[in-house]
């Protein structure tokens, strides 16, 4: 596998593109890391901004001469390059290319070729998903049939069991591959400007809106777009969703001029939406329109036969990108782990790995390594003695005790973290936000929060 050197001073997408073309990428964030990661180790490639803050591209290619390197450069930018840049990079191993997957994947070959070097094959989009247990390989064959179609996708399930990454599997098989990907959290957006969010809006048409601003359906026009948590879009946003849908046109917020994209719509939720529409909180005629093509995540606990492949993936992916000698894993400490119930899902699982593999110093993995995604799954805690003479049958069947319970241990097991502590109940932040406002208002003081828009969601 050819060692690729990837140089951005910040998260311009140069990682994920190189990642889109079948190749994993070292990160160096200055040119300064980067020179002395190319003296450290073997490099065959490197793929860099034009600017890096303290310099740019091309004086890293300078850089790389004055040391007598010979490692091929390519040096991505947004449009085309500057004459200045094309002068001073004449050089057969320094390539200049815009910032898009194909001509990436154009110049990354011609690199390596040039070193005798083939360039990695992309895996098929649905070879990104580990398992092998018959729940996860219905999925899958859904996935390869209706990816070559224009339909829309409904994938549901509990939070945690990897539908984003079904959506950029459909997305990556289908004929929009390589075009736009776009996704939306609709549970994360600020409820007014989730509007301007999805179709965009025109110059003045609010306090603050100083430019044109295209919303999210303009910019996946040729693509797919990822609707995430769609249940928390309010029921008049909903009507206007749908017709974006179906006609594949809508007006921007202060915009009279109809707008026509080609938009293929991808829709999740981690509440079922049958029961939405039941309960008078999500439109019929979005849902039926929504999921032409349904698909249900199978939550981890009933497909405990991947656990084990699914430990050895996050332990070898955990400890490339942590830099440390990858663990082994002994099988009782797998078949231990997969006697859990999971309650997050392969995302709660993922994080129980990557933190065993940081506390591991025996080079092989432990239970003891796990020790505290084990308090995740343990009941709650006896009560004390004292309040167990006092207990009766209203606290223990109580419902909105046994919420204002569950919530808190959600809390515990998450440090007060609030958007972790909703994953983990599978519900959405904003739900959350609301009942720790409610009845489970004294679990409130618990929760912090570091995101950016969940107080405003």
């Amino acid at each position: 596998m050819p060692q690729i050197l990837c140089v951005q001073d910040r998260d311009e997408g140069l990682e994920a593109l190189v990642s889109r073309i079948g190749h994993t990428t070292r990160p160096a964030r200055s040119l300064t890391e980067a020179l002395d990661l190319v003296d450290r180790h073997p490099i065959d490639l490197i793929v860099t901004g034009l600017q890096l803050g303290s310099g740019t591209g091309l004086d890293l290619v300078e850089e790389l001469r004055k040391s007598g390197k010979e490692t091929p450069v390519i040096i991505m930018h947004p449009g085309s390059s500057p004459a200045d840049m094309v002068t001073r990079s004449e050089s057969e191993n320094v390539l200049n290319t815009t910032l898009d997957v194909v001509s990436l994947q154009g110049a990354v070959e011609k690199a390596l070729s040039a070193c005798g070097l083939q360039s990695a094959q992309p895996e098929p989009a649905t070879s990104l998903i580990v398992g092998n247990s018959s729940a996860i390989r219905d999925v899958l064959k859904i996935v390869n049939t209706v990816a070559a179609t224009k339909a829309s996708v409904l994938i549901q399930g509990e939070s945690g069991t990897g539908k984003e990454l079904l959506v950029k599997a459909v997305h990556e098989a289908s004929p929009r591959a390589g075009k736009p990907f776009v996704a939306v959290n609709c549970a994360a957006i600020p409820e007014g400007l989730v509007e301007s969010t999805l179709f965009g809006h025109e110059r003045g048409s609010f306090t603050g809106a100083t430019t044109r601003c295209l919303g999210a359906f303009e910019r996946a026009s040729g693509g797919t777009l990822l609707l995430d948590e769609v249940s928390e879009l309010r029921l008049d946003l909903q009507a206007k969703l749908l017709r974006a849908i179906q006609e594949q046109e809508f007006e921007r917020v202060g915009g009279g001029k109809p707008v026509h994209v080609d938009v293929r719509v991808v829709a999740t939720s981690n509440r079922p939406l049958e029961e939405e529409v039941q309960n008078g909180r999500f439109r019929s005629d979005l849902y039926y329109r929504l999921r032409v093509v349904p698909i249900d995540v199978p939550p981890l606990r009933h497909r405990a036969e991947d656990i084990p492949v699914l430990v050895e993936h996050f332990v070898k992916r955990s400890a490339g990108e942590l830099g440390v000698n990858c663990p082994s894993v002994p099988s009782f400490v797998k078949d231990a782990l997969s006697r859990r119930t999971w309650p997050g899902n392969v995302r709660e699982l993922e994080h129980a790995v990557e933190r065993a593999v940081i506390l591991n110093q025996s080079g092989s993995l432990s239970l003891e390594d796990f020790s505290e995604a084990s308090l995740n799954h343990l009941p709650a805690a006896a009560p004390k003695k004292e309040r167990a003479k006092e207990s009766s049958a209203e606290e223990v069947f109580n419902l909105q005790e046994l919420e204002r319970q569950t919530i808190e241990r959600a809390l515990d097991a998450t440090g007060g973290h609030r958007m972790k502590a909703a994953e983990l109940l599978g519900i959405s932040d904003r739900t959350l936000r609301n009942k720790l406002n409610g009845p489970s208002a004294s679990a409130r003081k618990r929760a912090r929060d570091t995101e950016p828009f969940a107080e405003a969601a």
